[in-house]
């Protein structure tokens, strides 16, 4: 009888790792945890859910209770080269960033595996709430998770094919509730732990005041247009403002205004009333199909935030890793620096990362 795979688990000391960890001993593969130790702001430890000593206590007591190895990678100089360097970055040119697609690829599917591949793992599993499947090419397919209000899918576009291809989502095909239950059936110690939050390294605090203290630059004032280009004032810096932010403006006008856009040449932030944020047509780059898409434009789905619902849309691919998307609704909140994720069906094709939003047909 062949063994069955080895598969390292990443675990974090939360419910969702600790569950796919324990579904996988139970099925009889050779399992061991690993995790990773991130860069947090000196004196900020404590308040980084993702790697405290409470965690990382919890994700040992997990594997000594599973009778599973265990083993925790340092990885926070290389997490404060790429992801945090990323998101002040990012902010510094005037684009919203999501730092989490990039460690995601970077760390996770990158570092992480390195190591596990290292200690002999055949396949790495995460407690996403996404699918994948294998069809008879041997090709992988990324699918939403089986809850829709968890689904993980967007956060794990930006893998390859390659990074797919030795990975395992044990949760995916359950409903957070269901694993919930399941880590009390495991008689698991997390079952009722709270949620994570996304962006670990801002230890709960405001991500304002963390660009303030390393990236003091950002906080450069510039005039706040409305869209017939009148001067109503001035802004603090561009990078303490999202799109479709309407409190904080500093402004008094009529009716509310909304920011609409970010003009990084002139440093000028542009509002208007509510009825401006809506627009149809995205410009995409940095492409990554999971699977070819289809040649042409083709009908799709798209989801242009972790939070958003995909919508339905026209999508044309286009050279140099470009797509446009023509959405059938006008969509709010298209943000330059965000990742533009391309489902047909329950089905995620891959994604982009936005660059440009303008009206259009």
């Amino acid at each position: 009888m062949t063994a069955l795979p080895t598969v390292a688990v990443a675990m974090s000391g939360g419910v969702d790792s600790s569950v796919a960890a324990a579904l996988l001993r139970a099925e009889g593969y050779r399992v061991f945890g690993i995790m990773l130790r991130l860069w947090t702001e000196p004196g900020q430890e404590a308040e980084n859910r993702c790697c405290t000593l409470e965690a990382t206590d919890l994700a040992r007591h997990i594997a000594r209770q599973l009778d599973i190895p265990f083993h925790l990678v340092d990885a926070r100089q290389t997490f404060r080269e790429t992801v945090v360097q990323y998101f002040l970055e990012g902010y510094t040119g005037g684009i919203t960033p999501n730092p989490c697609l990039v460690c995601n690829r970077e760390i996770r599917w990158g570092l992480l595996w390195q190591h596990a591949r290292a200690l002999g793992a055949d396949f790495l599993a995460t407690g996403h709430y996404a699918r994948l499947q294998r069809d008879a090419t041997g090709q992988v397919h990324l699918l939403q998770g089986v809850d829709e209000g968890k689904d993980q899918s967007y956060v794990l576009s930006r893998l390859t094919q390659a990074q797919l291809q030795h990975t395992l989502l044990p949760i995916g095909a359950y409903t957070k509730d269901k694993v919930r239950q399941m880590a009390r059936a495991f008689h698991l110690p997390v079952a009722n732990r709270p949620d994570s939050q996304d962006l670990c390294f801002l230890a709960g605090g405001d991500y304002r005041d963390f660009l303030r203290r390393h990236a003091p630059e950002v906080e450069r004032p510039g005039p706040i247009y409305d869209t017939s280009g009148q001067r109503l004032g001035t802004h603090r810096g561009l990078a303490f403002y999202t799109i479709g932010q309407r409190k904080g403006l500093g402004l008094a006008a009529p009716r509310p205004l909304y920011v609409l856009a970010k003009d990084t040449t002139r440093n000028a932030l542009i509002v208007g009333p509510r009825e401006a944020l809506g627009q149809r047509v995205l410009a995409a780059a940095q492409a990554n199909w999971i699977v070819p898409p289809p040649q042409g434009t083709f009908r799709a789905q798209v989801q242009i935030r972790a939070t958003a619902r995909p919508q339905p849309a026209e999508v044309t691919p286009l050279p140099e890793s470009r797509f446009r998307v023509v959405f059938d609704q006008p969509q709010r909140d298209i943000t330059p620096g965000q990742a533009a994720a391309v489902y047909v069906g329950a089905e995620c094709l891959g994604s982009g990362i936005i660059i440009q939003a303008a009206d259009g047909d």
